[in-house]
């Protein structure tokens, strides 16, 4: 029984261990672009880390929470990169063409309507409307105005709004 206990202590260490080599997040090879909110997200989410890391140092010894510090020099990684290639896109002109940091309606072959708009990677969220600049759904409708016909997941839609 004695040795069934020294075993798991030694597999709750290497656990320990490994959780505190946590891995890099991966960053996008695309270009950092970003709305006004998605730089002020990415700022929040650095203050955060900040916090995080600091709160990890504080609690006491390092080695006592290895995985908190871990998971905050991560996160400060990740998010300091972030901001320091981050290239703010300020609204263009309204001139009927979608880009970067705008809306866009569609209408796809069976009647459903769909509205999303275009936005950084780090801000993106499909369930709440938004989908980043480089996903295929961007790609096919980036550049058009309403009338303008193009392939999304292989059915045809039509741009019926952009703002």
């Amino acid at each position: 029984m004695l040795r069934a206990m020294s075993v798991a202590f030694t597999r709750e260490e290497d656990l320990e261990a490994t959780a505190a080599d946590l891995a890099d997040r991966p960053i996008s090879p695309h270009p950092n672009l970003v709305t006004p909110e998605g730089l002020a997200l990415i700022e929040a989410e650095l203050a955060a880390a900040r916090a995080a890391y600091t709160a990890a140092q504080v609690k006491g010894s390092i080695e006592s929470d290895r995985t908190a510090m871990a998971r905050a020099t991560r996160d400060l990684r990740y998010w300091g990169a972030r901001r320091a290639s981050a290239q703010l896109v300020e609204p263009g002109e309204d001139d009927g063409v979608l880009r970067f940091g705008g809306s866009v309606s569609i209408e796809r072959e069976d009647g459903r309507t769909q509205t999303w708009r275009i936005v950084g990677e780090d801000e993106a969220d499909p369930a709440k409307g938004s989908v980043s600049h480089v996903s295929p759904l961007a790609r096919a409708v980036m550049g058009r105005r309403v009338g303008d016909e193009t392939m999304v997941a292989g059915q045809s839609v039509e741009i019926i709004a952009v703002s």
